[in-house]
């Protein structure tokens, strides 16, 4: 079992940059597949930015030059880095992991892109 547990969320003015975490306890090793996922008011949650076993990250349309995502193996951890901030940004962002078998989502963390 692994338990993903979202951080860094919060306010941010357009322009600005926020950095998200997403730690997790438990099995880190048996994660294949990494990254974020987001869902705004009266929408459906998409994909943001994710990692496929060793290959390069990929980023939704979106948010591609303004987000990097990256994994630390060594801290269990998972980091969003976004700059440019858009008011599109804002929603609740979801750290997802996948093994062989099993989804993990986090409980989400809202991000507020406004003046």
């Amino acid at each position: 079992q692994v338990e993903l547990v979202e951080s860094g969320g919060g306010e941010v003015q357009p322009g600005g940059s926020l950095r998200l975490s997403c730690t997790a306890s438990g099995n880190w090793i048996s994660i294949i597949n990494i990254g974020w996922y987001r869902q705004a008011p009266g929408n459906e949650r998409e994909m943001v930015a994710l990692i496929r076993g060793s290959s390069s990250p990929i980023y939704g349309d979106s948010v591609k030059g303004r987000f990097t995502l990256t994994r630390d193996n060594a801290e269990n951890t998972v980091y969003l880095q976004m700059i440019s901030a858009k008011p599109e940004d804002t929603g609740v962002y979801y750290c997802y992991g996948r093994s062989r078998t099993i989804t993990y989502w986090g409980l989400g963390i809202q991000v507020t892109v406004s003046l």
